[in-house]
């Protein structure tokens, strides 16, 4: 019993040392993957991004917003049905991102809204976002543009993320 209980606090000190080291060094254990939007037409001025996010942590964390050199702002928006009518509006705190789980951002949903874009979004083409998470900072993603009318990301394709 003893062997077992030196085993266990070795690990645990292994394990706080190594998150310790983690966050020190600026990696974050969100992940972004799938990220994608729809291209738009000339005079569009909005568009939505989509993409899966997991968290690897043992603490809940929020995406609260970001920015984009495509666009004048970036908010976290939420689509839902009320009375029978599709409504659309920011999430004032931020979309929860559950400790050791994940949210998908996809049509008719949760997503991230690009306000004011700068110039059409051109299918084949990727846009470059800086997510801002309450607990693991900024990630940097990249979207990759869909045809106007693609109801999903395309498979086996994924936008790219890197930590900042």
């Amino acid at each position: 019993m003893r062997v077992f209980s030196s085993l266990v606090y070795t690990v645990t000190l292994v394990a706080t040392a190594t998150l310790a080291f983690a966050q020190s060094t600026g990696t974050s254990p969100v992940a972004v993957d799938h990220a994608w939007v729809r291209a738009t037409p000339g005079g569009a001025t909005t568009a939505a991004v989509y993409m899966a996010i997991s968290n690897k942590a043992n603490i809940a964390d929020r995406l609260t917003g970001g920015s984009s050199p495509s666009a004048e702002k970036v908010q976290v928006h939420e689509t839902k049905m009320v009375n029978n009518v599709m409504e659309m509006h920011e999430l004032s705190g931020g979309l929860p991102v559950p400790a050791m789980g994940s949210v998908t951002l996809k049509p008719g949903s949760y997503h991230v809204m690009l306000i004011g874009l700068k110039e059409p979004l051109k299918v084949g083409e990727k846009v470059a976002l800086t997510l801002t998470f309450e607990k693991a900072g900024n990630v940097a993603v990249s979207a990759l543009v869909q045809p106007m009318g693609a109801s999903e990301g395309p498979s086996g394709q994924m936008g790219t993320m890197e930590m900042k």
